[in-house]
């Protein structure tokens, strides 16, 4: 090769390597979007943020955001890839809104329990931590913080900020097709609300979580399992508390007739009735719900007086109440994987 071949060669190397390694920087940028009030980060707004994220991305894009409170509705659409929202911490940063139920939109109707979401969850693979979700509007019925339909959902160290309605795992709630999986799984959450505030059709873990019963509260979950699913709502080593008067608050009542909702490991403290479970003035709810619990412990945990269609399962029963279990699905999900 003579030195003018060897000199072309090389100079066309060179520029491939710098396109390549001009190309896997925009990549590599891609992949982390900062959203900051101040204006120094990608966005203002995380809606700005989630809108960047490419449509069907194989690869996670992570969306910090920096200490401030938003006040935005946010939408993540089902065709949003994988995405990862992480807060400096659930105390200073907070997404937030005030919509609600009975709000009129501009053509006069009623917005719906639904419409009043602050934040909706459509896509699959969505992770958030270290956020405050927030439905800022008051004691006006129900007004949702978020709603989540679409599957392998995760939240760690997060707030769910609201009084009635606040967390909606609604799943396939209005699908005709109820074999549709919504799994979502909360680790080290806290969750406030007064009436039926972490209701719906999707599977829901709550492990190592805080449930808080405001003052004025009345039921802690209102689940609409389907009748396909096996499991519905599971709180592991959780918290159930508040502030609410003594025995005034029910762990839960069936929004459907199949609802299922189990409590393991958790402290109960005395805001929950004696009898521990409502049948929403349903009798036939009673022969196909699923409420039960397992080695409860605290002030609220005496079973004698628990209504006698609830359950109270044995240890070898407690076994399949795992996280791995409930979440796997047949694709095998592992959650703890979506925090890393």
């Amino acid at each position: 090769m003579n030195a003018s071949s060897f000199l072309r060669n090389l100079t066309a190397f060179s520029i491939f390597l710098i396109l390549l390694l001009s190309f896997l920087s925009f990549k590599t940028d891609d992949k982390t979007i900062v959203v900051s009030k101040d204006g120094k980060g990608n966005f203002t707004t995380v809606q700005q943020a989630i809108d960047a994220v490419e449509n069907g991305s194989s690869t996670r894009t992570k969306i910090v955001i920096k200490a401030g409170i938003y006040k935005e509705k946010i939408t993540i659409p089902e065709t949003k890839g994988a995405i990862v929202l992480e807060g400096e911490n659930p105390q200073n940063t907070i997404i937030t809104y005030d919509d609600f139920a009975s709000k009129k939109n501009s053509e006069g109707k009623e917005i719906g329990t639904t419409g009043s979401s602050t934040v909706f969850i459509y896509s699959n693979n969505f992770t958030a931590k270290n956020v405050s979700f927030e439905n800022s509007s008051g004691r006006v019925g129900q007004a949702v913080a978020v709603l989540t339909s679409g599957d392998r959902i995760s939240f760690e160290n997060c707030r769910f900020l609201g009084n009635q309605d606040t967390l909606y795992l609604k799943g396939v709630q209005d699908s005709p097709d109820k074999t549709k999986p919504s799994r979502n799984y909360f680790k080290n959450c806290y969750i406030e609300g007064t009436t039926d505030y972490i209701f719906g059709a999707g599977t829901g873990v709550f492990e190592n979580c805080t449930i808080y019963s405001k003052e004025t509260a009345s039921y802690v979950t209102a689940a609409s399992t389907p009748q396909e699913n096996e499991f519905g709502f599971v709180f592991i080593n959780s918290k159930i508390i508040g502030n609410a008067k003594e025995n005034s608050v029910y762990l839960g009542r069936p929004w459907r007739p199949f609802a299922k909702t189990v409590y393991i490991n958790c402290e109960i403290n005395s805001t929950i009735k004696p009898e521990g479970w409502h049948n929403w003035n349903k009798p036939d709810a009673e022969k196909i719900t699923f409420y039960a619990e397992f080695n409860s412990k605290g002030s609220g945990s005496d079973i004698s007086k628990r209504v006698p269609w609830s359950h109270q399962i044995t240890k070898k029963e407690s076994k399949k109440y795992t996280t791995q279990n409930i979440l796997k699905g047949k694709d095998n999900w592992n959650p703890s994987k979506s925090l890393e």
